[in-house]
């Protein structure tokens, strides 16, 4: 799209001019003669003509359907996704009926509700990093739900155990010790399962910091309930607001953050196309600046003035996590727009294309200029946004080697693709 002025698709007639670079479907860039003796890695659509060796083409991968119909990218892990969340509804009953056991229906219900507010300000938070490339929502849900039934269960049943064999336990030891190792580590493994279950939607770090925000509140949620109902049946009133207010609206993003670490670490090392036991060095890694990061919190409010210490650490601390995330987030932009701006080399986008796909500023234009046309366009250029950001990260899986599938999803997203501009141009 040249903003003002006419929109310019790429299509199969467009080709690069001669003489350019050939991208060979690993990530590297060639002389056409020499990118003509080698065959693409996991077929790639791009290709040269082979009886010359001289021009660099792309060979689409399919004509159009007559009929047009957008091809659904083949997903895997599904599977494993649905199995993990029934097993998390079997956790979810054995945490109800401790709850109501040992807390009662009421303060349950109290805590409930008050314990819907922080989790709401952090899914907005989430919401907001994560808008660039949507996380599945099934992987969201479980996400939220590992952190909210399976760490919280993980942690009370190891909390049991340590009960039963050493009877109760320091308050400092068991704050500023025992929870962040047990609880990073009970919400750690469900980052890392999330990777194994679905490594072609966790590519990257910001992928990581979702997962782990989304682990962390719904760990944080859970906790609240359980914190929000002691309060009230121990203090009343009063003490429960005070609790509300430090846990719920000072702190809401506390378990989020610490959390994100292990995340970050996994989808670095993703990024890179580790190894799964590489991929398993770096979760700990982040594991044990995570730890680090919930004992100096939990130390906080044991040692010293607890409000000094929020507003001169824990604070900054919170606007460094908020500066990274900004960083991160335009490095994201920055290699999907790389990796499209290969494709528009090989003739499939136009440079106007990419910056439209590729830059925030270019895909509001592309929405408001979606949005002017007939019958409203906009949830069309939405899906064509969409479409191109998961073909950049195709793309970067491509060129890490590790994934047999990506070239199947690279040739359907290019189709659907296709087909979805073609449809933004009928008139």
């Amino acid at each position: 799209m040249s903003f003002g002025g006419p929109y310019e698709p790429a299509g199969p007639a467009d080709r690069p001019a001669r003489g350019a670079e050939a991208v060979d479907g690993t990530g590297s860039f060639r002389s056409a003669g020499a990118a003509a003796r080698e065959r693409p890695v996991y077929g790639s659509v791009f290709a040269q003509r082979p009886e010359t060796g001289a021009q660099p083409v792309y060979r689409p991968p399919a004509p159009l359907p007559a009929v047009p119909a957008l091809p659904v990218p083949r997903r895997t892990g599904r599977g494993a996704v649905i199995w993990a969340l029934g097993a998390l509804l079997f956790v979810l009953i054995a945490l109800a009926g401790y709850f109501l056991g040992t807390l009662g229906a009421a303060a349950s219900i109290v805590g409930l509700i008050l314990a819907l507010i922080p989790l709401g300000i952090v899914l907005f938070g989430v919401r907001l990093i994560d808008r660039w490339e949507p996380e599945p929502p099934s992987l969201v849900i479980f996400a939220l739900a590992w952190g909210a039934l399976a760490a919280v269960g993980i942690a009370l049943l190891i909390d049991l155990g340590l009960t039963s064999l050493f009877g109760q336990r320091d308050e400092t030891l068991t704050s500023v010790i025992q929870a962040p190792i047990v609880e990073e580590a009970a919400k750690g493994l469900g980052v890392f399962l999330v990777f194994l279950m679905a490594r072609r939607a966790f590519d990257g770090p910001v992928d990581g910091i979702v997962y782990g925000a989304l682990v962390g509140a719904g760990f944080a949620f859970t906790e609240n309930i359980q914190y929000f109902a002691i309060s009230l049946i121990e203090g009343g009133g009063a003490d429960l607001t005070v609790t509300f207010v430090l846990r719920g609206l000072m702190s809401p993003f506390a378990h989020a953050m610490f959390t994100a670490l292990t995340g970050f670490a996994i989808g670095l090392a993703a990024r890179r196309g580790r190894s799964t036991g590489d991929v398993f060095a770096a979760a700990l890694t982040g594991l044990v600046g995570a730890v680090l990061l919930h004992a100096f919190w939990n130390g906080s409010s044991l040692f010293g003035d607890f409000f000094a210490l929020y507003l001169t650490a824990q604070v900054p601390l919170f606007i460094a996590f908020i500066l990274a995330i900004v960083g991160l987030r335009r490095e994201e932009a920055r290699v999907t727009q790389e990796r499209l701006s290969e494709y528009a080399a090989a003739g499939w986008f136009t440079p106007q294309e990419v910056t439209m796909l590729g830059t925030p500023a270019g895909r509001r234009a592309g929405l408001r200029w979606a949005g002017g046309l007939r019958e409203d366009r906009r949830s069309l250029m939405r899906s064509f946004i969409k479409d191109a950001t998961a073909l950049a990260a195709t793309r970067q899986r491509i060129i890490g080697g590790r994934d047999p599938h990506a070239a199947h999803e690279e040739q359907t997203l290019l189709r659907r693709m296709q087909v979805t501009r073609s449809e933004l141009l009928a008139y």
